[in-house]
């Protein structure tokens, strides 16, 4: 019932103009240690779609790729019911992050849950981007990072470029993608570490590009810990994306789009 008063009060929440949120019927889903959920961070819909998976497979640990440890710890104190409390508590509207209003549901799904938060901190993206991911990770590097080929290099500077809208300088770009890589192996650990406390299953809240089995999140966990099973849900906007996209998922859920600004007019500005 706090669930869906939750899923209610974000519809009402979503801007006006906006594509109203339809929660979709995610289906039966599989025994996993681990599901990794993916979403479009300022799309509501795709945050109504975890919530209800949250509720089903009712996890032992929430890990967010949006909150440090010491905002996770502050969440832990308060009721998950009450989306103000939870949003104080974390600091929400000075973290960058969209409106709480669209995240409150996924907190209220797993109110007994640990939280756990998995932000990378600037300073060490600043050290994977100048440096390299394994400076970054340090002594971790030796089980959870393997080299990168020069093909699948290729690509990530290439998708990094694509979604940076053309405007970063070729040379930023392995920098970038080692960023990423870092926030992936940052999440694998986070979900990992909280398995091996508290037992599964364990849910990871994060982008739909770390989501993905073949270069995210679950591609470092089936290489570093093949023990646990992982269930990688990817959501995307209008039209399905490509095969060799979708095989990168065990599940895609659609959204309508959002309606947001031209998000390379920022590169442009």
């Amino acid at each position: 019932m706090i669930l869906k008063y939750l899923i209610r009060a974000a519809l009402l929440a979503v801007p006006v103009g906006q594509v109203a949120p339809v929660a979709a019927d995610v289906g039966p889903l599989p025994r996993a240690d681990i599901f990794v959920l993916g979403e479009v961070h300022d799309n509501a819909a795709t945050h109504v779609v975890q919530a209800q998976i949250i509720e089903k497979v009712a996890p032992r640990a929430m890990v967010f790729e949006m909150l440090t440890p010491a905002q996770a710890k502050a969440a832990m104190g308060v009721d998950r019911s009450d989306p103000d409390a939870v949003a104080q508590a974390t600091d929400w509207a000075n973290s960058g992050w969209p409106d709480f209003a669209i995240y409150a549901p996924i907190f209220a799904a797993a109110p007994k849950a640990a939280i756990i938060g998995a932000a990378v901190p600037r300073e060490r993206l600043m050290t994977a981007m100048q440096d390299g991911t394994a400076a970054a990770l340090g002594s971790a590097a030796a089980q959870w990072l393997s080299p990168i080929a020069p093909a699948d290099q290729q690509a990530r500077e290439a998708e990094q470029a694509e979604a940076h809208c053309g405007a970063l300088p070729p040379e930023m770009l392995p920098g970038m993608v080692a960023a990423q890589q870092l926030r992936d192996v940052a999440f694998a650990r986070a979900a990992a570490d909280a398995f091996d406390d508290m037992g599964g299953p364990v849910v990871l809240i994060t982008g739909t590009g770390h989501a993905r089995k073949d270069v995210g999140v679950p591609s470092y966990l089936a290489a570093a810990r093949p023990d646990l099973a992982v269930f990688a849900l990817g959501q995307f906007e209008g039209s399905a994306p490509g095969t060799d996209v979708q095989d990168a998922f065990d599940r895609i859920i659609l959204s309508d789009p959002a309606n947001r600004p031209d998000p390379c007019a920022a590169f442009t500005n």
